[in-house]
């Protein structure tokens, strides 16, 4: 049985994530309940774990700190427990070592890389026309990494929904397993093991957002 566990911490779209969630449960037919806590001892009891995030990465990260064991409920739960886990925007910025968003920033440090500005290259664009930042609108996907259960039925070319000035350049690019390009690749789903962010949101992507939450709903990472 499901229980997905949108964290509270004072940054998200929280309503219309749970909303999304509860939709693809009915759609495929999950029996369990959506949550939405601030509370350590829910993500402790969650087998699915979502970390929304809309803002600064320093006041995402901040307000994530101040939220009471929290961050090692969800190492426990996450990192040393293989629940499957899953950020979006920011929430998935977070898993960064640093966030460079007005200064250096800690984050997670759970999946190697910077959060860095996005800079457009115009240089294939006709003459007068720029790329605005922030990247915002729906944009098409380039899948990197097509045998990933969460990925199945999300096919390149479809589009996602994007709202971001900063985008997640991990380490390893074999961590980066989708892309979208905006005047250069930005990176749209990273992941490792049992962890999955995306920089679009899922809950705003229609078809094919419900198509990859479902498939997330649905993930066993140690099988």
């Amino acid at each position: 049985m499901v229980k997905a566990v949108i964290i509270d911490y004072g940054s998200g779209n929280l309503r219309s994530a749970a909303k999304a969630v509860e939709v693809a449960m009915r759609g495929e037919g999950l029996a369990g309940r959506v949550v939405i806590s601030s509370r350590p001892e829910d993500v402790a009891d969650a087998s699915h774990v979502i970390l929304p995030g809309v803002g600064a990465f320093a006041d995402c990260m901040s307000g994530l700190r101040a939220v009471d064991g929290m961050i090692e409920a969800m190492t426990e739960a996450v990192l040393d427990g293989g629940r499957p886990f899953l950020g979006i925007c920011v929430g998935m910025q977070l898993l960064a070592d640093t966030g460079l968003e007005h200064g250096s920033w800690p984050g997670l440090g759970w999946i190697g890389g910077e959060v860095r500005a996005i800079v457009p290259n115009d240089a294939k664009l006709p003459d007068g026309v720029t790329l605005k930042v922030p990247h915002m609108g729906w944009n098409d996907l380039r899948m990197l990494a097509t045998d990933h259960p969460v990925l199945k039925g999300v096919e390149s070319g479809r589009h996602a929904y994007f709202v971001h000035s900063y985008h997640f350049v991990p380490s390893n690019p074999a961590h980066i397993l989708a892309q979208a390009d905006y005047g250069g690749p930005i990176n749209a789903i990273v992941g490792r093991d049992n962890l999955l962010g995306t920089q679009f949101h899922p809950e705003k992507s229609q078809a094919v957002g419900l198509r990859f939450i479902a498939n997330f709903l649905e993930w066993d990472p140690s099988s």
